[in-house]
């Protein structure tokens, strides 16, 4: 056996003790934060989606982390801009991302000379909600399910038109990714928001629209039997539209799609910080309070783990690649 010199069992030391501290510094670290209010970089301009949302889990969630939020809204292309500010930000936990699902798994196939890549330069913490894509259509199309919308869509190529809050968006992209499923042929007409879009869709300029943004834009002309509900593209009904039933119990589980709002942190952020985040916004949506409020919405709450958040949109990601390199999309 030979053994270390004076010399050299005295670096070992000093390494093992260093290592020693290091981690002890690294949970004593987790362990102060927050000490001060954290910024919440939301990439889009006030009153989105995600403003309400997070408005909604904001002051329970305040409670359980000790802390408060505050709101930064950086809108810009697309969310780039808001974004990427996360991504350059200092790991410390007090600069955090509320993206949508584009920010996170579309937009880097979408636009090009994108600066950052949130798959590698943002780090997940946790999904926060889910608003799953209703495909609903114009009442004067001969339908009442998804497969004889499909056999309608195949047997009249290029006559059916569907209506988007613009290029690029989640409910663009859905409804390409639903022709492609399909093999069928549908023209796509942007719009400039999802208001003018349901509007086109209830004067039957368009027959389909991919609502992915919770229902309260198609809500009421639903219930007042103007437009017509398919199908949820999830493998669970949404409590808000209880007869309404699945992709997945019509055929179709593949055609899972929707917006979802998330939250991730600049690479290097704690790991430990980002549990904390995770468990808290797990807690707070699944309180009877937000579920209730939620519901209402079309939202279900998420609030699963890291890792579980980062696998998932690992596989969108791989989605979204093939359907916006197939249909050669492009966004300026």
């Amino acid at each position: 056996m030979h053994l270390l010199s004076s010399p050299a069992r005295r670096a070992v030391l000093a390494l093992v003790c260093g290592a020693a501290l290091l981690t002890t510094h690294a949970a004593h670290a987790a362990d102060a934060w927050p000490s001060r209010n954290i910024r919440l970089v939301v990439p889009y301009a006030p009153g989105n989606a995600g403003d309400v949302t997070f408005r909604l889990i904001q002051a329970d969630l305040e409670k359980r982390l000790g802390a408060r939020f505050y709101i930064d809204n950086k809108s810009g292309a697309s969310g780039n801009i808001g974004a990427e500010d996360v991504a350059r930000a200092a790991p410390d936990g007090y600069t955090l991302l509320l993206g949508a699902t584009n920010n996170f798994v579309m937009n880097q196939y979408l636009t090009k000379g994108l600066r950052y890549d949130p798959l590698k330069d943002l780090v997940a913490i946790t999904k926060v909600n889910l608003a799953p894509s209703v495909v609903v259509v114009n009442t004067s199309l001969p339908v009442n399910s998804l497969s004889e919308l499909t056999a309608y869509a195949k047997a009249n190529p290029g006559k059916l038109n569907f209506g988007t809050p613009g290029n690029g968006t989640p409910p663009h992209l859905t409804g390409v990714l639903y022709a492609q499923m399909t093999q069928s042929e549908m023209v796509h007409v942007p719009f400039r928001g999802a208001p003018p879009a349901v509007q086109a869709l209830l004067a039957n300029d368009v027959q389909i629209f991919f609502a992915s943004a919770g229902i309260s834009t198609v809500a009421g002309h639903l219930a007042a039997g103007k437009l017509k509900a398919l199908a949820v593209a999830d493998t669970q009904r949404l409590a808000a539209l209880p007869n309404v039933p699945t992709t997945a119990e019509q055929g179709l589980p593949e055609l899972r799609t929707g917006n979802w709002w998330g939250l991730a942190a600049p690479v290097g952020t704690d790991p430990a910080i980002l549990e904390k985040i995770a468990a808290a916004v797990k807690a707070s949506v699944a309180s009877p309070e937000i579920v209730a409020k939620f519901n209402e919405l079309g939202l279900s709450g998420v609030g699963n783990t890291p890792a579980e958040f980062a696998a998932q949109n690992a596989r969108e990601a791989a989605v979204w690649q093939s359907t916006i390199t197939k249909a050669n999309i492009q966004v300026e």
